[in-house]
């Protein structure tokens, strides 16, 4: 990279000793020199070159001196833009004041070209380390921007109007999922297949950040193509479907657990599939608690072919299912101290049977908050409630 270095001094030799002297860089074109006799003219210059790094000025000049120079540069306002002034050895007053004016460096006359050499790279070198630090900023700054857009991307996804069906009196839902980072990689989603058919989801991708919110919105998108279709098969044809559509060149090695159902609103009856996920827990009517038992599903995206089996649960008037991700009970507290599933089962059984699914989805995740306290949430945390009413 040529670096471009304004000149300015009234000595009419100056200008052929700069070349002379660093005629090597001139060849090889590292540097590339600028030349003008006075403040007035240098300031011209650099209107008319906008790429000059670095400006070697002399103080005492005709016309405008080094001194006010330094004072109109800094009105421009360029931060990469570094001034060495030049002036003799005794003359330590203005060298001051242009230091204070900020000039970054100085050499004495008579000038050691030596000198002069190293005080330019040093400089040049400081020019560069600033262009650099400003680049990762503005790099930081559009990262951030993308995360930025990401985070709203994901949120839009994600279903956010609740009560979400206000006209249906048999069933009552609530969710909501709170990143660890600016995305991430749980999700959940829930809609009427007809008017006795819920089917409802909650997943957590197995890795966090960007890449885990792409696979999430593909998990996401793949589930609602296929059970939303009026001519979906059977949950366990399509379940097995998806796996094998997401195992397919899944290059990153990455695997989703999920717990997904459908709710028969007529009957209470809920035929699920157990992918890998966290139990979900039942709070009955008359507030005893029950935890679905595990069925060995595996996660998907591992064995493309693994043949998941369905399961049912009854869901009684009154009844409500708990679902969340590992967030919930693998959350810790500055002492490392797990939440564990005693807590999830005490903060359900601190609720009754007339809670609604909203008021318990934000007590869990309020309790949960307390307990972390001010440590750093390092996982996303997904809650999903569903109330069956009955007819």
């Amino acid at each position: 990279m040529v670096i471009k270095i304004l000149s300015v001094d009234d000595e009419p030799d100056m200008e052929m000793l700069i070349t002379q002297r660093f005629r090597r860089q001139i060849r090889d074109k590292s540097f590339e020199f600028i030349f003008a006799s006075n403040g007035q003219e240098a300031l011209d210059k650099l209107d008319a070159h906008d790429d000059i790094s670095l400006i070697l000025s002399d103080i005492n000049m005709p016309e405008m001196d080094g001194l006010t120079f330094l004072t109109h540069l800094n009105d421009r306002k360029k931060p990469f833009v570094k001034a060495v002034m030049v002036s003799a050895f005794n003359d330590m007053d203005n060298i001051r004041t242009a230091m204070n004016r900020g000039a970054f460096d100085f050499v004495t006359k008579p000038i050691s070209f030596e000198d002069l050499e190293v005080t330019l790279n040093r400089t040049i070198d400081h020019v560069s380390m600033l262009v650099l630090a400003q680049r990762e900023h503005d790099q930081l700054l559009a990262i951030q921007n993308d995360l930025d857009i990401a985070q709203e991307i994901q949120q839009a996804m994600l279903p956010k109007v609740f009560p979400p069906f206000p006209n249906r009196t048999d069933f009552d839902l609530h969710a909501m999922l709170k990143a660890a980072k600016m995305v991430g990689g749980d999700l959940f989603d829930y809609f009427l297949m007809d008017e006795e058919r819920l089917f409802f989801l909650i997943g957590d991708v197995s890795d966090k950040g960007v890449p885990a919110s792409l696979f999430m919105a593909i998990t996401k998108a793949i589930f609602k193509s296929h059970f939303s279709n009026k001519d979906c098969g059977s949950i366990q044809d399509e379940v097995m479907r998806i796996n094998g559509f997401l195992s397919e060149e899944n290059y990153s090695m990455m695997f989703v657990t999920a717990f997904l159902g459908i709710l028969n609103t007529k009957t209470g009856e809920v035929s699920y599939i157990d992918a890998g996920h966290e139990s979900p827990l039942i709070l009955r009517r008359d507030n005893t608690i029950e935890s679905v038992p595990k069925r060995g599903g595996m996660a998907l995206c591992i064995l493309e072919d693994f043949p998941y089996q369905v399961q049912t649960l009854q869901l009684n008037p009154g009844d409500t299912l708990f679902t969340y991700t590992d967030g919930v009970p693998d959350a810790n507290n500055r002492a490392g101290e797990r939440f564990g599933m005693a807590r999830v089962k005490a903060l359900l059984a601190a609720q009754t049977s007339a809670v609604s699914p909203k008021a318990i989805t934000e007590f869990a995740y309020e309790s949960v908050k307390e307990f972390i306290g001010t440590n750093a949430q390092f996982d996303d945390i997904t809650i999903l409630t569903l109330r069956y009413q009955g007819a």
